[in-house]
C-alpha cells in the first residue's frame, strides 16, 4: 500500500509540481484550501502533509496545530514563499520536520526530504504498532526492524524456535542476542517454563560454577543451606549462556558432560540429578577462532554449533536505525517525563549515517542522553553530539570532512560551519552577515535555526 500525502497549497503549480515529482510513489491528494484540506484529513489517514504557511482563509501553523490534535504524530512540512524567522520559530515549536521555502531550487533536495519525512512516518507506525500488540498481551513481538537483514535472521529464529535443539547465538555486541534468545524461548514449546540466563564474562569461575550447578549445605565457607543450579531450576524451560566463549576451560568440560548426560551434581554432593533444559548459547567471538587458537574446547563447539544464527550489525540493516530511535525516544520520553522530538531531517541523516560500532546498545544510550539533557521539543543533529554517539571524529592528518561522511551530514556541517565563521566575521550582526554571504537575512534566520547557531 502506497503511503498517503496531502498536499495544502493555494498555488497551483506548487500543487502539481509535488503531485508530479511524488505521485508515482505514493498516493497524492490536494486541496488549495483549508476547508477542503479538512475534508481530506477527517476522511483518510495520511503519513505526510505538506501545507502552505499562508492560506487564503487560514495559518498554515495554525492548520497543523489543529491537525496534530487529533494526530500526536502527525508528520509535516511546512513551505512558505515568505521565510520569517518568526515563523520558523514557531514551526519548529510546533514539531514540523521541515520548513522550506518556495521556490524549490532543489527537487532532488526536496524529494529526499519527503522520503525521510516518510521514513519516520513509517517509524512512528511501526513503534505504536508494537505498543497496541505488547499492550494486548502479545509478548512474542519484541524485536524492532524490517529491513531484509533482520527479516532473514527472524526467518530463521521461527524456523529453529519449535524445534529442541541447542542455538548459538552469533554477532558482535549490543546486537540484541538476549533479545532474542528470549525470543526462541517464547516461540518455543518450552514457553510456559522458566527462561534462566546467565553472563559466563561476567563472574569468577568459582561462583560460576555454584550458579549453574547449585552446591549443598557446607560445601563451602558461607553455604548455610542448600541451593539448587540453574540447571536443575531451568528444567523444562530455557538455559541461555551469553557470552559463553569466556567461560574457563574447567566449566567448558563441566558443561560438555551436563549435556551429554543431561544429568549434572550439585558441588558438595555425589547424587546426579536430571537436567532438562534447551541450551541457547551467545557470543561476540567467533568460536571457530578461539577452537584454532585453543581457547574453546573443539568437542564443546560442535555440540552446542547445533543451528547457529548470526545476528546483523546496525550498518546491514537499512532502515531500522530510525525505527530504533523513534522507540527509543517514546520510551525514554515516557520513562523521564519528557516531550523531546520530533528528530529534524539533520538529526535523521546523522542517525542513519552514523557508524554505531556499539550497535542497538548504543544507538539506546544516545537517545537516552538526548532526551536526559534536552528540555522539550525537536531533537536535532546538535543534541546528538555527545562523544561516542553519531559523530565521526576526525583523525590527525585527515581532512574536517572526512570521505566517509554521508553526503547530508557533510553539508549540515558544512552550513553550521559556515555560518559560524560568516558570524563571527561580521561580528554577530545577522544583517551584516547576511550581506557578507548574500543569503536573503529571514532565510539567514532559518538556517541558524536549523543548525543551532547562536550569536553572542
Amino acid at each position: 500500500m502506497l503511503p498517503r500525502v496531502l498536499v495544502v497549497d493555494d498555488d497551483h503549480y506548487t500543487r502539481t509540481l509535488i503531485d508530479r515529482l511524488i505521485g508515482k510513489a505514493t498516493e497524492v491528494r490536494l486541496a488549495a484550501d483549508g476547508a477542503e484540506a479538512r475534508k481530506l484529513f477527517a476522511a483518510e489517514d495520511f503519513n505526510l502533509v505538506l501545507m502552505d504557511q499562508r492560506l487564503p482563509a487560514d495559518n498554515g501553523i495554525d492548520m497543523l496545530r489543529e491537525f496534530r490534535a487529533r494526530r500526536p504524530k502527525l508528520v509535516a512540512i511546512l513551505m512558505t514563499g515568505y521565510a520569517d524567522v518568526r515563523d520558523a520559530v514557531a514551526a519548529v515549536r510546533e514539531g514540523v520536520f521541515d520548513y522550506l521555502t518556495k521556490p524549490f531550487e532543489d527537487l532532488e533536495s526536496l524529494e529526499a526530504v519527503i522520503g525521510k519525512a516518510l521514513e519516520l512516518d513509517g517509524a512512528y507506525r511501526e513503534i505504536d504498532g508494537l505498543r497496541a500488540r505488547l499492550d494486548a498481551g502479545d509478548a512474542t513481538v519484541a524485536v524492532i526492524g524490517q529491513s531484509a537483514a533482520m527479516e532473514r535472521m527472524l526467518g530463521q529464529v521461527r524456523q529453529v524456535a519449535g524445534l529442541d535443539t541447542t542455538v548459538l547465538l552469533e554477532g558482535e555486541s549490543g546486537t540484541g542476542k538476549e533479545l532474542v534468545a528470549k525470543l526462541v524461548h517464547t516461540w518455543s514449546p518450552r514457553a510456559a517454563k522458566p527462561f534462566l540466563e546467565v553472563n559466563c564474562g561476567g563472574l569468577p569461575e568459582t561462583l560460576l560454577e555454584s550458579l549453574l550447578f547449585g552446591y549443598e549445605k557446607g560445601a563451602f565457607t558461607g553455604a548455610s543451606v542448600a541451593s539448587a543450579g540453574y540447571f536443575e531450576r531451568a528444567d523444562g524451560g530455557t538455559l541461555f549462556l551469553d557470552e559463553i566463549a569466556d567461560m574457563s576451560p574447567k566449566l567448558q568440560s563441566s558443561l560438555l558432560r551436563v549435556l551429554q548426560d543431561h544429568q549434572c551434581t550439585r558441588i558438595g554432593s555425589s547424587q546426579a540429578r536430571h537436567a532438562d533444559f534447551r541450551l541457547i548459547c551467545a557470543t561476540n567471538r567467533a568460536l571457530a577462532g578461539e577452537v584454532k587458537a585453543g581457547r574453546f574446547r573443539e568437542d564443546l563447539y560442535y555440540r552446542i554449533n547445533v543451528v547457529a544464527v548470526r545476528l546483523p550489525p546496525l550498518r546491514e540493516r537499512a532502515g531500522d536505525v530510525i525505527r530504533l530511535a523513534t522507540h527509543f525516544l517514546d520510551h525514554f520520553n515516557e520513562k523521564f517525563g519528557k516531550a523531546c522530538g520530533p528528530l529534524t531531517p539533520a538529526a535523521v541523516s546523522a542517525l542513519e549515517s552514523g557508524a554505531w560500532p556499539g550497535n542497538v546498545r548504543q544507538i539506546k544510550h544516545c537517545i537516552e542522553r538526548a532526551v536526559a539533557l534536552h528540555p522539550g521539543g525537536p531533537i536535532d543533529v546538535v543534541h546528538l553530539c555527545a562523544p561516542g554517539c553519531t559523530q565521526v571524529e576526525d583523525q590527525p592528518g585527515q581532512e574536517p570532512l572526512a570521505a566517509s561522511l554521508a553526503y547530508e551530514e557533510a553539508r549540515a556541517r558544512f552550513e553550521r560551519d559556515y555560518l559560524q565563521d560568516i558570524l563571527a566575521r561580521a561580528g554577530g550582526n545577522v544583517s551584516e552577515a547576511a550581506r557578507m554571504s548574500g543569503i536573503p537575512r529571514q532565510n539567514l534566520y532559518v538556517r541558524m535555526k536549523r543548525w543551532g547557531v547562536v550569536t553572542e
